[in-house]
Parts: C-alpha cells; structure tokens; sequence
C-alpha cells in the first residue's frame, strides 16, 4: 500500500475556502449553485455543510471567468457551459496567459521608462 506524501492534497474544501480562493462571498457560491446545474457540492445532510471537490472548484473557476473576468451575464456563460464546456477551459487558460503576458510587457516598460 503507497502513502499519499502530499499533505497539500484535500479531498473537500469549505464554503468559505473555496470563497477566499476566489475572492467571492459565500452567498455568491450559493446563488451560482442555484443558477449552474454543473455545480452540485455534497452536502453533509445532518449539518447541511457544503463540501466543494476538486471538481467543483473547476467549475467555480470556469464561472468565475466567464461572469467576472469576461463580462458574460448569466444566461450566457449557462449556454456557454452547456454546449462547450471543454471551450471554457481553453478559453480561460489562454485568458490566463495573455494576462500574464500584459502584466511582463508592463513591468518591462516600467524598467524601461526608469532607464531613461
């Protein structure tokens, strides 16, 4: 039998984890787990606490950038998900990087800028 050595790996995230990583309220991730079938947390049904996976932090995270980050309203990131959801993916990851691109091109015209 192998040990998992990875103490950073976590089966199930809290409500107020998955908000911090994000930078959301927690009634944000409720109102998206009403308006996105694709997000479905398991619920402790004795305490009612919402327990995110992984899986669900994906999805937080494809939502997150179509509503926050592109400006999508919420009826379109819904048919967005529902006909291409491998679309998002790519889509937010190229996002992703060109963020990063923008912010290096910035910081190397600052450096620049203080040559002179």
């Amino acid at each position: 039998m192998v040990l998992n050595s990875n103490k950073e790996v976590k089966l199930y995230y809290s409500i107020k984890e998955v908000a911090a990583m994000f930078g959301l309220n927690e009634s944000t991730l409720r109102f998206w787990e009403k308006e996105f079938p694709q997000l479905k947390p398991k619920t402790v049904s004795s305490t009612k606490v919402r327990q995110y996976t992984k899986t669900d932090i994906e999805c937080i995270k494809k939502i997150n950038s179509l509503l926050r980050v592109r400006g999508f309203r919420i009826a379109a990131a819904k048919k967005m998900l529902a006909q291409d959801p491998d679309g998002v993916d790519r889509n937010a990851e190229i996002l992703e990087k060109l963020i990063q691109v923008r912010d290096e091109l910035k910081a190397l015209k600052k450096q620049l800028g203080d040559m002179e």
